[in-house]
C-alpha cells in the first residue's frame, strides 16, 4: 500500500513537472512542427487511453480533484431541470406552428424513444467510464484521438448555441410574466442583418449571472437546480391539467388534422426536438463528482429521460388542445395560449413558471459544457489553462468563465431561428457515434473478438439506415422501405449470432439484449439526421472544417508534444492495481 501511495505521489509530481515545463514555441518551430503534420497525425489521430489511465492519469491533469458530493436523486433532478425548460418552452411552439401542427407531441415520442436507446448507451460507458467528458472521453478510449475531439467539438457546439437559445426565450417569457412586450427589452441595432440585430441584454445578464454561480460550487447549484425544479414540475402539472380540462379536442383535428403536414411534418419535427434532450448528457459530465456512480449513473439518466418523455408529451398535447395550431405564438407559446382562453393572470404565472424552468435548464447545460471543455483541455486538445480546476470550489473555473462569455455573447444578438437550423445535427451526430462505439467496444475491446467483422457490420448498418432514409425522404422506390428494413435485421441477428460478446464479470450495469438497443439507436439517429433542411447540413459542414482546421493546425501538435514531454520525465507506466485503488477512494 504504502509503495501505491509513492508511485501515485511520483507520477503526480511528473505531472507537475510536465505542466511547468516551458512550453513557449518560436514561429520557425512552429513552422517545423507544420511540417510534420502527416507524421504526427499517423501517430495520434487514433490513439487511445485505457479507461485506467482517463480515471487517473489523465484527471490529474487538472491539479484538484472535483469534489464527489451529488447523489441519485441530484442526478435526477439535473436530467429533469436540464431537459423541460428547453423542450417544451423553446422548441415546441415553432414546431407545432411550422412543422408537426398537432401531432408535435408524436414527434415528441419519437424523440424520447430515439433519446431512450442513446440514454442506454451512454449509461453503459458512464458507468464503465465516470468522468467529466461525457462523449469525449468515451470516444476517445475506443475509436481514437481525433473522433473524440470531433465529437466533443460538436457536443461543445450544442451546449453554447442551444444555451443561447434558451436565454433568449428567458426574456420572451419574462417579459409576459410583467405584462411588457419583449421587443421593449431589447434594443434594435440599424445597419445589421436581419436575425441579428435584437440585442437582448437581459439575456446576457441571465448567463452571467449563472457562470458566477457555477463558479462557486456544483453541490450549492444542484440544490438550487433541485429546488427549482420541483417548483417546476408543480407548474407543469397546472398546465397540463388545465390544458386538458379547459381545451378542446377539436382543436387537435381542425384546421388540417392531427397531421397538417403529414407523416414527414412528424418526423421532421422529431428530428428539431430532438436537441430538447441534450440534458441527460450532461448529467454524465457529473460523474466525477458523484458519490457512487455506478449505481447512480443509471438512475439518474434513464430515470430523467422517461420522466422527462412523459412530461413533455402531455405539456405539448395541452397546449394543442388550448388553441388550434395555426394561433400557436412561436417564441411565448404557452403564455400567449392562456391568453386566447381569456386567462390573462394565467399567462403572467406562466411566463413566470416558464422562466424558472429556462434558468433550471440554463444551469444544467452550463455545467454539462463546462466539464467537457475541462477534460479536452486535459486532453492538451486545446490549451491546458482549460483543464484547471479550482482546489478551493472543486469546479472547472476556467472552462465555465470562458463557454459563459461565449453563450452571452451569441445570446447577445442571435434570433432562436437561425439558431434552431443548426444545433439538432450536432446531438444526433455525437449520439449516432456512441451507439457505433458502444458495439465495438462490446465486441472487440471487451470480448476481444477481430475487430473486422465488427467494422464491417456498422459499416453495413450505417449504409443500410441511410439508405433507407434517403429512400423514405425522396419518395422513390417504395419497396425499398421493406427490403433494407429487413436487410438490417437480419444482419444484425446473423451478427449476434456469429460474433460473442462477453461482459466484464465485475460489471454493474450494461446495456440489455445487445446489440439490438445501439442498433436502434443508430438506425433511429440517422434516420432523424436525414430530415432536417439542408442548411443545417451545410453549417455543420462549415463548422466540421473548422474544428477539424484547429485540430490539424493547433490540437494533434498539442497532443503529440505532450507526450513526448511525458515519457521525457518518466511516466509511471500503466498499473491497474494502482489506479483502481486511487479510483476505489474517490468513489466510496
Amino acid at each position: 500500500m504504502e509503495s501505491q501511495k509513492t508511485l501515485s505521489s511520483s507520477f503526480a509530481s511528473n505531472m507537475a513537472t510536465v505542466q511547468s515545463t516551458p512550453t513557449n514555441i518560436s514561429f520557425s518551430n512552429y513552422l517545423q512542427s507544420l511540417s510534420q503534420t502527416p507524421h504526427r497525425l499517423r501517430k495520434r489521430m487514433l490513439a487511445t487511453w485505457t479507461p485506467d489511465q482517463e480515471l487517473n492519469q489523465v484527471r490529474l491533469r487538472s491539479g484538484a480533484d472535483m469534489m464527489r458530493k451529488l447523489k441519485w436523486y441530484d442526478l435526477i433532478a439535473l436530467g429533469i431541470g436540464g431537459m423541460l425548460g428547453v423542450g417544451v418552452f423553446v422548441t415546441t411552439g415553432p414546431v407545432a406552428l411550422k412543422t408537426s401542427g398537432p401531432s408535435v407531441f408524436i414527434s415528441y415520442i419519437i424523440a424520447g424513444i430515439s433519446a431512450l436507446f442513446s440514454s442506454l448507451c451512454y449509461t453503459e460507458f458512464s458507468v464503465q467510464i465516470p468522468v467529466a467528458g461525457g462523449a469525449f472521453s468515451y470516444l476517445r478510449v475506443t475509436f481514437g484521438e481525433f473522433i473524440g475531439y470531433f465529437a466533443g467539438a460538436n457536443i461543445l457546439m450544442e451546449y453554447v448555441l442551444s444555451n443561447a437559445a434558451v436565454a433568449r426565450t428567458f426574456t420572451e417569457y419574462l417579459c409576459h410574466a410583467v405584462g411588457e412586450n419583449p421587443s421593449s427589452w431589447r434594443i434594435e441595432v440599424d445597419g445589421v442583418a436581419e436575425g441579428y440585430n435584437m440585442l437582448d441584454f437581459p439575456a446576457v445578464a441571465l448567463i452571467l449571472l449563472l457562470t458566477l454561480c457555477l463558479c462557486h460550487s456544483t453541490k450549492e447549484s444542484s440544490i438550487l437546480n433541485l429546488i427549482m425544479t420541483v417548483f417546476h414540475v408543480i407548474f407543469f402539472g397546472f398546465i397540463i391539467i388545465v390544458g386538458f380540462s379547459k381545451g378542446s379536442a377539436r382543436n387537435l383535428v381542425e384546421p388540417g388534422g392531427l397531421a397538417p403536414f403529414g407523416v414527414k411534418g412528424v418526423l421532421n419535427g422529431a428530428a428539431i426536438v430532438y436537441f430538447s434532450y441534450i440534458g441527460y448528457d450532461s448529467v454524465s459530465t457529473m460523474a466525477e463528482e458523484i458519490q457512487n456512480p455506478a449505481k447512480s449513473l443509471p438512475v439518474g439518466i434513464l430515470g430523467s429521460v422517461l420522466i422527462v418523455t412523459g412530461l413533455y408529451c402531455l405539456m405539448a398535447l395541452s397546449l394543442c388542445l388550448l388553441v388550434p395550431f395555426n394561433m400557436i405564438d412561436k417564441d411565448a407559446s404557452f403564455s400567449v395560449a392562456f391568453e386566447k382562453i381569456g386567462w390573462k393572470w394565467a399567462s403572467n404565472v406562466v411566463g413566470a413558471g416558464a422562466s424558472l424552468g429556462i434558468v433550471a435548464s440554463l444551469l444544467v447545460a452550463m455545467l454539462g459544457q463546462a466539464r467537457y471543455l475541462c477534460v479536452i483541455g486535459r486532453a492538451r486538445l486545446v490549451p491546458s489553462w482549460f483543464a484547471k480546476v479550482n482546489p478551493s470550489t472543486g469546479t472547472p473555473l476556467n472552462a465555465t468563465l470562458f463557454l459563459g462569455l461565449c453563450t452571452a455573447s451569441i445570446a447577445l444578438f442571435t434570433e432562436l431561428s437561425i439558431i434552431l437550423e443548426i444545433i439538432s445535427i450536432s446531438t444526433l451526430l455525437v449520439f449516432y457515434m456512441v451507439a457505433n462505439a458502444l458495439i465495438y467496444r462490446r465486441y472487440v475491446v471487451i470480448s476481444h473478438n477481430p475487430p473486422s467483422r465488427t467494422l464491417l457490420f456498422l459499416v453495413l448498418l450505417s449504409s443500410t439506415a441511410i439508405g433507407f432514409s434517403m429512400s423514405w425522404k425522396l419518395d422513390e422506390q417504395w419497396w425499398a422501405l421493406p427490403v433494407l428494413g429487413g436487410f438490417m435485421i437480419a444482419i444484425t441477428a446473423f451478427f449476434q449470432y456469429k460474433v460473442p460478446s462477453v461482459c466484464q464479470p465485475n460489471e454493474e450495469w450494461s446495456v440489455p439484449f445487445m446489440p439490438w438497443p445501439a442498433v436502434t439507436s443508430i438506425f433511429l439517429n440517422v434516420f432523424l439526421m436525414t430530415t432536417l433542411k439542408a442548411r443545417s447540413f451545410q453549417r455543420f459542414g462549415i463548422w466540421a472544417f473548422l474544428i477539424t482546421l484547429f485540430y490539424v493546425l493547433y490540437g494533434v501538435h498539442s497532443t503529440y508534444r505532450a507526450e513526448e514531454m511525458e515519457v521525457g520525465v518518466g511516466e509511471i507506466p500503466h498499473h491497474p492495481s494502482i489506479q483502481q485503488t486511487k479510483l476505489d477512494i474517490q468513489v466510496l
